[in-house]
């Protein structure tokens, strides 16, 4: 079976999916937002502060950007949706595919993916320690 990129999307594409992007609680980083903020959406239209961080809004049980056509901003959505379906599994300390994800199969998984998921997770982490100083 042919394995693509994870920021190809052509597993979700080629079946359809979008089941990631229904009750989502992707996080935010704040360079999510001013990438979504730089096309001219409002926060309050996208994004959502709960105590762990920003997160996507959901409408109807869906990501506030999932058409009909599938992602709306596709080129501009965060970096936890372009790494999808990698999660941290806090149970077993380590990066992996999501159980959830029906097509996880059909992704390559590399070193640098792994790390862009960690990286992500301090980015998250010391952005939350931060805004909860302030």
């Amino acid at each position: 079976m042919m394995k693509y990129p994870l920021n190809s999307g052509i597993p979700c594409r080629k079946h359809r999916c979008n089941l990631c992007c229904i009750e989502t609680e992707m996080p935010l980083s704040r360079s999510d937002i001013k990438r979504i903020l730089s096309i001219g959406y409002r926060l309050k239209d996208f994004a959502i502060k709960t105590a762990e961080g920003w997160r996507l809004k959901n409408r109807f049980n869906r990501c506030i950007f999932l058409g009909e056509e599938g992602c709306k901003i596709y080129p501009y959505r965060p970096e936890g949706c372009r790494l999808y379906p990698l999660v941290y599994d806090e149970d077993l300390g380590i990066v992996k595919f999501d159980d959830i994800c029906p097509h996880n199969d059909e992704f390559k998984m590399t070193e640098e993916d792994i790390q862009r998921v960690i990286d992500l997770l301090v980015q998250l982490e010391k952005e939350r320690k931060e805004d909860n100083i302030l």
